[in-house]
């Protein structure tokens, strides 16, 4: 992605719009973090909503919805802007920049660094309008001192850091960049995706004429805790040898993961690929690249790092470990084991769904290399293997529910 400067403050608007009926939608055009995009909104729908709502950009948050605590603050034609206080049909032309247009996992800006480097988030929640407000203050007036910095960062409001971090981020970066911030990062042509399939979720380019999100070059796990660690053991019916036959076969390795598929071999045992998770409305397609650290037949041990993203902004990392050993009746035992890190919208799934979701994804794996250990290929999973992943997935988190529950009410029991 490019970097997007500011618009000109003299940039022509279209001019107002006549009355619309409350009752009625109006289609509004804008380019939102460097790509065109159109929305279809109630004439009273505030921008935050058709962000989120219609176009997938969750990392603006909602607070107060009135306009105190800063959470929802934005760029609009190159100025903070609280999204809960304007409406939509206001932003006809207008160029709007969010979070997400600040930086990437893989290329964060100077000021997401810093609030990392200085632990300025807790939470989190606030986090959004802290870099963007703090975004357009160091733009503004790059000159700022560390004395000032708490009355002009008190438009956004914490309840958990004390904002001693936060500061000490912006500070950073004054210091850093005395001429101004740098720009925003990743801002560019890309496919906006709402978070239903109704209308007005369209971006402003059909979906085939939008290049993919760039596959990376290297893999790079984080140093932190993973989102989510999932370990799943299944016995299949193949002997050891076949089951290993498709672990070393990367190619036919891929085929049986659900939704992937190979699309280069490079080398130093690099491999691109792309991946599609689907559960139930949510459908996201990952470009990325996975690379083997270790290949060890005579344990029959595989260990794999892979990194995806995609075009929204969600990324995930996970280092994955498939050992099989010899199981009951001449089949196999087959050990997959997976720290996952997600970022970005499918990162709001939550470590306890992104759990089960993996999992229930590497027993549907289990069955296709046992499928390909017997007849050397793989049935493409279907809309059914889609539906079994997420009424499987529901039954898990209901089962959880009702476990917790049973739990608590037993230790009241026993309390009284």
């Amino acid at each position: 992605m490019t970097a997007l400067s500011d618009p000109p403050a003299s940039r022509a608007r279209p001019a107002p719009r006549e009355r619309v009926a409350a009752d009625e939608t109006v289609r509004i055009a804008m380019t939102v973090n460097g790509t065109g995009a159109t929305v279809e909104v109630p004439p009273r729908a505030h921008l935050a909503d058709a962000l989120r709502e219609q176009l997938g950009l969750t990392g603006t948050h909602l607070g107060c919805e009135h306009g105190v605590c800063g959470m929802c603050t934005i760029m609009v034609d190159g100025q903070a802007a609280r999204a809960c206080l304007l409406f939509a049909v206001q932003c006809e032309g207008a160029e709007i920049v969010t979070v997400e247009g600040l930086g990437t996992p893989e290329d964060q800006h100077p000021l997401q660094r810093a609030f990392s480097a200085h632990h300025g988030l807790q939470c989190g929640f606030c986090t959004p309008g802290m870099l963007m407000s703090s975004y357009d203050l160091l733009r503004s007036d790059p000159g700022v001192t560390a004395e000032e910095l708490p009355e002009q960062m008190s438009g956004v409001l914490c309840r958990c850091t004390g904002y001693r971090g936060i500061l000490a981020a912006v500070d950073d970066v004054a210091r850093t960049y005395p001429e101004g911030v740098p720009g925003p990062l990743a801002c560019g042509h890309r496919t906006l995706v709402g978070r239903g399939t109704g209308a007005g979720s369209g971006a402003g380019a059909p979906a085939e004429d939008v290049p993919a999100a760039a596959a990376p070059e290297r893999v790079e796990l984080p140093s932190g805790p993973p989102s989510a660690v999932v370990e799943v053991t299944s016995t299949l019916r193949s002997p050891t040898d076949r089951v290993w036959a498709v672990l070393n076969d990367f190619d036919l390795l891929a085929r049986c993961l659900p939704g992937a598929r190979l699309t280069e071999v490079l080398d130093g045992d690099r491999y691109r690929g792309r991946a599609t998770v689907a559960l139930g409305p949510v459908r996201l397609s990952f470009d990325g690249l996975a690379q083997v650290v270790e290949r060890d037949p005579a344990a029959h041990r595989l260990r794999f790092h892979a990194q995806g993203a995609d075009a929204g902004g969600s990324a995930t990392r996970a280092d994955v470990v498939l050992a099989a050993a010899a199981g009951p009746g001449g089949g196999t035992v087959l050990t997959a084991h997976a720290d996952v890190h997600l970022t970005g919208r499918v990162a709001q799934f939550g470590r306890a769904l992104a759990g089960d979701v993996s999992r229930r994804m590497f027993e549907q794996f289990a069955a296709s290399v046992d499928e390909a250990a017997q007849t050397g290929s793989v049935t493409a999973p279907g809309r059914r293997a889609q539906l079994r992943l997420l009424v499987g997935t529901a039954r898990d988190a209901a089962g959880a529910v009702v476990r917790r529950g049973l739990g608590r009410l037993r230790g009241l029991r026993r309390r009284s």
